[in-house]
């Protein structure tokens, strides 16, 4: 019984490890959804390379990354007002702002790296705040959103359902 534990106890190690390894080389988790074309991809539906549901105990799990390396977040979890203004995006408008659609320039260097022009920026609405606020949605060239609430200072991108 012991030879046997002494052997299988290196190779459970080497296991688990080729698991991380793979996993945090970017290699796609088995979500068990179907994997989506780039064509079918529109703001509502945006494939992503991990899993989108969130974890039981949230403290044992790492953050949920993309290919975009960001954290992500889950449209389910995004504030009303958020959700309400990717639908204002999906539809094309109207928008509450004469900002929202303008181009982002992405200076804070924050997002992936695009040429000028690729991402455009949408205000989220915040209760109570006398002006736009901090929150917006950001959306790229191939349908992908970012949400941030602190301006700018960081980004999660959206996981949609």
């Amino acid at each position: 019984m012991r030879r046997a534990a002494v052997f299988l106890l290196p190779l459970l190690l080497m296991l688990a490890l080729s698991a991380c390894a793979a996993r945090d080389a970017g290699a796609p988790a088995d979500s068990g959804a179907p994997a989506m074309s780039t064509a079918m991809r529109t703001p509502l539906r945006e494939a992503t390379a991990t899993s989108t549901r969130a974890p039981k105990n949230k403290a044992a799990a790492p953050p949920a990354v993309t290919l975009s390396g960001l954290p992500t977040i889950s449209y389910e979890r995004l504030p009303a007002q958020a959700r309400e203004t990717i639908e204002l995006i999906r539809r094309g408008g109207p928008f509450p702002y004469r900002q929202d659609g303008a181009v982002f320039q992405n200076r804070e260097r924050l997002l992936p790296g695009k040429p000028g022009g690729y991402y455009h920026e949408y205000t989220v609405k915040t209760p109570g705040s006398p002006d736009r606020g901090a929150r917006r949605i950001v959306t790229g060239g191939q349908n992908e959103l970012y949400y941030t609430d602190d301006h700018y200072d960081s980004f999660e991108q959206v996981v949609m359902p």
